[in-house]
């Protein structure tokens, strides 16, 4: 079995942190991510900087990044503005997000769920033609700061008509981190039946993120978002904090004997870099710990 990492620290994870570092560092540590072999990361939000300060500059990030052919680089958007600013820079992988309730939604895209699928349907034909991949992240899948649970009938409602509008992927995002296995596993086994590649998007709020990605991964999830360090949250979400961390995730599929290609030793070495440049110790657990190496006897 393969399974495709997505770094999102570049993007979810700064996004959320109280200082804002300017684009030139920020390419640097996508540059430093995509040397440990990490196939795909997000690696900027095009999104208006008095919403998201952190994000600002999006088109500076892009233009400092040493391109390797072996990653993929995507912006996040979450309008058609957003996206003609990510097509002019020549990303070829757009992530369009919405969230799954009405209440969340308005407060982080100003916008109807419904208005949201409209947008994202026009995103997926507009990305076709322009060459450019569509991945369709539904925010919220599993639980709503204000509205409560989320019925798992209307998030695969969603990603039906997603599915049928062309998306290439569909993540189904634990913004806030309240999922429990029971529920990763019910929405990804019937995500799966739709026939488009299903990824997760999985926050650690209250320490299930890693269990979430295991079964999300036994019942055929074939992509996961994690972010270096474990840092990130959503800025419109109260509490919601770090996601998992990418090399808890990349330690726990080396120990299945899951095949990633990324360079645990080297993924270590950017979180404790990103430690240093931040300022202050990071959520995840691996970077601290180490590579655990077997004493002989």
């Amino acid at each position: 079995m393969q399974v495709t990492v997505v770094e999102v620290g570049p993007r979810d994870g700064l996004q959320n942190e109280p200082s804002v570092l300017p684009p030139g560092v920020r390419a640097e540590l996508c540059n430093r991510l995509a040397s440990t072999g990490i196939p795909k990361i997000e690696v900027a939000s095009f999104v208006s900087p008095s919403r998201v300060p952190q994000m600002a500059g999006a088109e500076d990030v892009v233009s400092a990044l040493d391109v390797r052919y072996s990653t993929v680089y995507a912006g996040l958007v979450l309008n058609e503005k957003g996206y003609d600013r990510l097509h002019a820079v020549g990303l070829k992988e757009v992530h369009f997000a919405f969230a799954a309730t009405e209440t969340f939604n308005r407060r982080n895209q100003n916008s109807s769920v419904e208005e949201s699928l409209a947008v994202a349907e026009r995103i997926i034909a507009r990305a076709h033609a322009d060459g450019i991949r569509a991945t369709i992240t539904i925010g919220a899948s599993f639980g709503c700061p204000f509205e409560g649970r989320v019925d798992p009938g209307r998030v695969l409602a969603f990603a039906e008509r997603l599915v049928a509008a062309g998306a290439d992927e569909i993540v189904f995002a634990d913004t806030i981190g309240v999922a429990v296995p029971k529920q990763v596993r019910h929405l990804v086994r019937e995500g799966v039946r739709l026939g488009r590649p299903i990824g997760v998007h999985l926050h650690n709020t209250r320490n299930t993120g890693l269990a979430n990605a295991y079964v999300a991964m036994e019942e055929g999830a074939s992509v996961f978002d994690a972010s270096v360090g474990g840092i990130g949250g959503c800025p419109f979400a109260p509490r919601a904090a770090g996601n998992i961390a990418t090399e808890d995730l990349v330690y726990m599929l080396d120990g299945e004997g899951i095949e990633t290609g990324i360079d645990l030793d080297g993924l270590i070495a950017v979180a404790r870099w990103l430690e240093e440049v931040l300022g202050h110790p990071l959520p995840g657990q691996v970077y601290r710990a180490g590579r655990f190496m077997a004493v002989s006897r």
